[in-house]
């Protein structure tokens, strides 16, 4: 457990491995991660849009073929 913490520890002081430093420190990740969260929020309100649009839609195509 200590040896553990004590590798955290190292990570947040900088004095991990350099690999693990490296991907700490880089930021462009993140700025594709906020995008692709943001795409799938907008469609997933895209979807319940459609979803509610395609049963009212329904309804008035029933409303009207018994009309006709």
């Amino acid at each position: 457990m200590t040896t553990c913490v004590s590798f955290l520890q190292g990570l947040v002081e900088g004095k991990g491995p350099r690999i693990v430093r490296r991907l700490t420190r880089d930021r462009r990740g993140v700025t594709a991660i906020e995008y692709g969260l943001i795409a799938a929020l907008v469609a997933i309100a895209a979807i319940a849009a459609m979803t509610t649009l395609g049963t009212s839609l329904t309804s008035v195509f029933s409303l009207v073929a018994s009309d006709l």
